[in-house]
């Protein structure tokens, strides 16, 4: 016995030894590959700052009467479907002749990408100033699109909180990752496109096909808000803190490739032909028929003039990291939820509400006021380790009397990809919307989940509508969208039908999920249609210690 635990002994020594002392050579390298980057103020990069609100242009001359006859209040219009959110932004840029900004998490090069910067290269060409924020961790350097722009004299990118952008290889790139994972976790969630500082788009839609419904496998309901009136201004002074925030990079910093002049216009001419290819098809045009200014004027585009409020987090939330740091979206929402005197619907993709979250909406049901979620099921989410997060509050949330709605993956048939709405396709859906209704007479709209990362990782943007109509058109797509055709209700399973599974040796969640089925009423005991490996993958995550990370 003795002889052969001292021979394990000796072979955990020839085996360990190398093995520290490896590690230690490999986390001297990637410390020396990840020294502190300088800030981006040190590179050559100009401060720059939105168009002032009282400059003369179209927008403006079209907005100026109606914005006396609705003294102190913003125009607003809810862009349900992934058509009216695309051909919204494509008329932003047509319209815009001084300034066009765009602050986004992600912006990919596919079909809808490709026209909406053939849109901001148009707007270039006529002289518009157009100034574009990528968060990092969904930016490559090898977009060539993005990259080949970036070199037109009116047009600059920067880049939010590089971790990997400047890095020339993978290993570099996952060398950064594991060396500097307090900046990774901190990401800009912010998304707006602002025109002449004047008109702007603010909501949950980043750039990309799944979001405005073109994508064939993958359709992500969302909503967006388009503002015009005294809120826009604030939205730009919000992008001006972040487009000269330390931590915005300019892409020609951190870009290894190299473009000229002919380089830019191969990339005009085949934004150009893909214009003329795909815009019918995604149904990119109808809105640009009249020029948006004429709309306005002509008080055709359906606005609701409303008071409005604008919170946004500062950078220094991701800047300099605080545990004392408190979120004004965040705090105006929840501020709201306990003024609210009747109902409080929540439309959150991603909802893990924790012990504390759990504590206030079970005191807001205590007070006579309905609350009910409308979040992705486990088979709709892409982000199974969010439901890790959500999962166990589920019964929680229900003994404290939330109602519990989670969206399905498959839609209704009919309407076909790309005019289909917030609640409608044949494509696989899953929620994005981020919205919150209370007392049917206020909208909270933008960028913010309900969940940890919002609260205290990313940066987030909201716009208060004070609105009944608004509100109202918002509760109805809530209504749409918790429909039995649309999602599962979560209940708590009664105690007949625990015993019945408690009997069978059946898997016990405490939870039963109802829906329609042939106009039926179908019940399962379990995630419904999850499949063995959402499952397993949740399961895994729950056993991770990454709860503040969800």
């Amino acid at each position: 016995m003795s002889e052969s635990r001292g021979m394990g002994e000796v072979v955990a020594r020839d085996v360990i030894a190398p093995v520290r002392r490896f590690a230690i050579v490999m986390l001297t390298t990637l410390l020396a590959a990840c020294a502190t980057r300088p800030p981006a103020t040190a590179f050559d990069r100009p401060v720059s700052h939105a168009l002032a609100s009282n400059e003369a242009t179209p927008l403006a001359s079209a907005l100026a009467p109606l914005e006396q006859r609705h003294p102190d209040q913003s125009a607003v219009r809810l862009l349900p479907t992934g058509t009216d959110a695309l051909q919204a932004r494509i008329a932003l840029a047509r319209a815009a002749t001084k300034t066009l900004d765009m602050q986004y998490y992600i912006a990919e090069e596919d079909n809808t990408g490709k026209l909406l910067l053939g849109a901001a290269l148009y707007a270039a060409d006529r002289g518009v100033r157009v100034r574009m924020l990528v968060d990092d961790l969904n930016f490559k350097d090898i977009d060539q699109i993005m990259a080949a722009l970036n070199t037109h004299d009116n047009i600059e990118i920067r880049v939010f909180n590089p971790y990997g952008s400047a890095q020339r290889s993978f290993s570099e790139r996952t060398q950064n990752f594991f060396t500097n994972l307090g900046h990774f976790t901190r990401r800009m969630h912010n998304k707006a496109m602002i025109a002449d500082n004047q008109i702007a788009i603010v909501g949950g839609r980043n750039l990309g096909d799944e979001y405005f419904s073109a994508s064939p496998t993958l359709q992500f309901r969302d909503l967006d808000v388009f503002a015009a009136g005294p809120v826009t201004p604030q939205i730009s002074a919000s992008f001006d803190d972040y487009w000269n925030s330390s931590l915005s990079y300019p892409l020609r910093v951190l870009n290894k490739q190299k473009f000229d002049a002919a380089e830019l216009d191969k990339t005009r001419d085949d934004l150009r032909a893909h214009w003329r290819k795909q815009a019918e098809p995604l149904n990119a045009k109808p809105l640009n028929a009249t020029p948006l200014a004429q709309q306005i004027s002509r008080e055709e585009m359906g606005l609701v003039w409303a008071p409005t409020e604008f919170w946004v987090d500062s950078p220094s939330k991701i800047e300099h990291p605080s545990d004392d740091y408190k979120s004004p979206p965040m705090q105006r929402l929840v501020d709201l939820l306990k003024d609210a005197q009747s109902e409080f619907l929540i439309l959150s993709p991603y909802f893990v509400p924790h012990d504390t979250g759990v504590k206030t909406l079970g005191a807001a049901t205590r007070r006579g006021v309905r609350v009910a979620v409308l979040t992705n099921s486990l088979a709709a989410t892409d982000a199974v380790a969010v439901q890790a997060g959500y999962a166990p509050y589920r019964v929680p949330l229900l003994q404290n009397g939330v109602e519990l709605y989670e969206f399905k993956p498959i839609q209704l048939e009919g309407e076909r990809s790309p005019r289909a709405g917030l609640f409608g396709s044949q494509s696989r859906a899953s929620l994005h919307a981020k919205a919150y209704v209370i007392d049917r007479s206020i909208l909270v709209i933008g960028s913010m989940n309900l969940d940890p990362r919002s609260a205290k990782l990313n940066t987030e943007l909201a716009l208060v509508i004070h609105s009944k109509p608004i509100a109202e058109e918002a509760a109805t797509l809530f209504a749409n969208g918790t429909s039995p055709k649309v999602s599962w209700q979560v209940r708590l399973a009664s105690a007949a039908v625990t015993e019945e599974l408690r009997r069978t040796g059946a898997p016990q969640s405490g939870l039963v999920w109802t829906t329609e089925d042939n106009n039926s009423l179908v019940t399962w005991n379990f995630d419904p249609e999850a499949g063995f490996y959402r499952n397993a993958m949740t399961g895994l995550f729950m056993l991770l210690p990454v709860d503040k990370q969800l």
